[in-house]
C-alpha cells in the first residue's frame, strides 16, 4: 500500500463550463437579491450566482503559499513533516468558451526531501467551490442546516451529499488513472453576499477498494482588503487535507497570505511612432 500511495495525487478538476450568470462581486458590501426556486436555499443561489466571478478574482492574485506535508502516527500526532513555500497563482481562461483553471507554483523555499518517505501531494483544492457551480447542480443534494453568527456575520450552513454516479469536481489519480471522488459535507455561506467562508468535505470508506479509507478537507476563506482602488475579495486563506489508508495517515496543511493583485494594462502614446 505504501508504494501505491506514492503515486497518489489528490486534486480537484479544474475545468467547468462557463457560468451564464451575470457578473457580480464577492465584496463584503455586495448583496444581490436572488429569488429562491425549487426549494433551493437562497444563500446557495447567491453563492452559485457568484462563483464564476470568484475564480475571475482569484486569477488576478498572486499569494505566498506555505505547505506542510505530514505523516501522522499514534493519536494522529505528526512524527514526520516537510515544509516548503511558493508563490501561488490560480489562472482562469475562457478563450475556448469554457472556464479553465490552472494552478501555478514558483518555489521559494524547497523542502528537504527524504527519499525514504512517501508523502501526499494535494493541489486543485481551491477549485472545490465548483461544488456550488451550476454545472454540478445535478451532482449533489443540498439541504439547509441552520444559521450561525461569526464576527457579526450571519452564515447559512448548507449540507451537501454526492449523488451516486454523478460527476465530481474532485478526483484521485492513481497509477495513471483518475477516479472521481464522491464528496459530502457542509458549506458556510454569508447569507448577505453569498460568499463561502468555510467548506468541509469528506469521503467515507466507499472507495476502500482503491485503498482509500477516508479523506477530509477543510478550507477557510477570508476577506482580502485592497486600497487604491478600494476593493475587497473573498479568497482562500487555509486548507487542511487528511487522507487515510489502512496503513498510512497523511495531513497536508496549506496557508495563503501576502496576496497581491495585478492587472495587465497597455498604454498607447499617440505622439510616438513604433
Amino acid at each position: 500500500m505504501t508504494c501505491m500511495m506514492a503515486c497518489i495525487l489528490m486534486n480537484c478538476c479544474v475545468a467547468a463550463a462557463q457560468s451564464t450568470a451575470p457578473p457580480s462581486t464577492l465584496s463584503s458590501e455586495q448583496s444581490t437579491p436572488v429569488a429562491s426556486s425549487s426549494g433551493v436555499p437562497p444563500a446557495l443561489l447567491l453563492a452559485r450566482h457568484n462563483v464564476a466571478n470568484y475564480f475571475a478574482e482569484a486569477a488576478n492574485m498572486v499569494c505566498a503559499e506555505s505547505v506542510t506535508q505530514a505523516i501522522l502516527g499514534k493519536n494522529d500526532k505528526p512524527f514526520y513533516h516537510e515544509d516548503s513555500t511558493y508563490d501561488y497563482q490560480l489562472r482562469a481562461s475562457t478563450d475556448s468558451g469554457t472556464l479553465k483553471l490552472v494552478e501555478s507554483r514558483e518555489t521559494r523555499k524547497p523542502a528537504y526531501r527524504d527519499p525514504g518517505r512517501t508523502l501526499l501531494i494535494t493541489n486543485g483544492f481551491t477549485s472545490m467551490l465548483l461544488i456550488v457551480h451550476s454545472d454540478y447542480e445535478g451532482s449533489y443534494t443540498f439541504e439547509p442546516d441552520g444559521d450561525e453568527t461569526a464576527d457579526g456575520v450571519t452564515l447559512s450552513r448548507i449540507r451537501f451529499n454526492a449523488i451516486p454516479g454523478a460527476s465530481s469536481p474532485a478526483a484521485m489519480q492513481l497509477r495513471g488513472r483518475s477516479y472521481p471522488i464522491p464528496l459530502s459535507g457542509t458549506l458556510w455561506i454569508d447569507s448577505k453576499t453569498g460568499a463561502v467562508t468555510k467548506l468541509i468535505a469528506s469521503v467515507d470508506a466507499s472507495m476502500s477498494d482503491l485503498g482509500l479509507q477516508g479523506m477530509r478537507s477543510e478550507i477557510h476563506y477570508g476577506l482580502m482588503q485592497f486600497h487604491n482602488p478600494e476593493e475587497a475579495y473573498w479568497m482562500p486563506i487555509s486548507a487542511t487535507i487528511d487522507v487515510q489508508t489502512p496503513r498510512q495517515h497523511w495531513r497536508n496543511m496549506h496557508h495563503f497570505g501576502n496576496c497581491k493583485r495585478f492587472r495587465a494594462t497597455i498604454k498607447i502614446d499617440p505622439e510616438k511612432k513604433p
